[in-house]
């Protein structure tokens, strides 16, 4: 377990190509060799329903739930993701994954690389291998008939899943707990890389930072109008670590600072000279009362 550290950012990662540098369906769905049929699909199915028909087809051909997760043990993670993980989590940083990937997708990933234990939660796609033993996936926010949808009219989110959604309700949950134990509420930093990671970002606030991977769609969303919460890119994998942990040591450096100043002042409080107080009434008269000192001339 990471040390308790107040001044600890908490960290929501992407996954897809910010944890992973690929894109996890297609990783599998090429490692598979089912590439051709799966862009079939995709001409009459939305993705996140294309992907879980491609699983059904996969599952017919007689491909189990372990060949899948064998594939994702190959998926490429940089050990510069993997040493910024566990670094921001011994500084005290609470991590959670935002992603449009799945739960089965990601929790083997992690599992793999040793990394699951230090992510508080998974927000994702839910995914689970059923009674006969094929892989389903289904949306985070249901969008057929007769369901609502996210109601987000943000062109950049896709139909299953409004990560600006999550994100207001995981800062709600910052703030609710902010109030209750009567602080400021932590920093929250967001890395992402896709057009879907626009709308989280555009719910973060002063004091928070967004982390978009360089020359990938958010970007361009970013800089056509930019969050309030500061931008800070990155090029490259060992430049995530980097820009990471820079937010996160200066975070903590400042609420340091911030607890040094509380502390000076409720200390240097001046404390008057108590030779110079007048005497209380009562002292006064029980003076008047003592012996006085007698002159002697010289």
């Amino acid at each position: 377990m990471a040390a308790s550290n107040g001044g600890a950012p908490l960290v929501v990662f992407d996954f897809d190509k910010t944890i992973v540098d690929c894109d996890s369906d297609n990783w599998v769905v090429d490692a598979l060799g089912a590439t051709d049929r799966f862009d079939e699909l995709l001409h009459h199915l939305p993705w996140n329903h294309a992907i879980d028909a491609m699983m059904g087809e996969l599952h017919a051909e007689g491909r189990t739930a372990e060949d899948v997760r064998a594939c994702l043990r190959a998926a490429p993670l940089s050990p510069h993701v993997a040493a910024a993980i566990r670094s921001a989590h011994a500084r005290g940083c609470e991590l959670r994954v935002l992603s449009d990937a799945n739960a089965f997708f990601i929790d083997a990933v992690l599992a793999h690389h040793g990394l699951a234990g230090y992510f508080a939660g998974t927000d994702t796609n839910p995914a689970h291998v059923d009674a006969a033993g094929r892989l389903r996936i289904r949306p985070y926010h249901e969008f057929a008939a007769p369901a609502l949808g996210h109601g987000c009219a943000l062109p950049s989110c896709p139909p299953n899943m409004c990560k600006g959604k999550v994100m207001e309700r995981i800062l709600l949950q910052e703030e609710e707990a902010a109030a209750a134990a009567r602080r400021r509420r932590r920093a929250v930093v967001y890395l992402g890389d896709g057009r879907g990671d626009y709308c989280p970002s555009l719910k973060l606030r002063e004091g928070d930072y967004v982390m978009p991977r360089a020359g990938y769609p958010v970007c361009d969303l970013i800089a056509a109008s930019p969050p309030a919460a500061a931008v800070r890119g990155w090029d490259g994998f060992e430049d995530l670590a980097r820009v990471l942990l820079g937010i996160v040591d200066a975070e903590i450096a400042r609420a340091v600072a911030e607890q040094g100043d509380a502390a000076a002042a409720t200390t240097n409080v001046v404390v008057p000279d108590c030779r110079a107080l007048p005497l209380p009434l009562p002292a006064r008269q029980e003076a008047a009362l003592l012996p006085q000192a007698v002159r002697v001339p010289n």
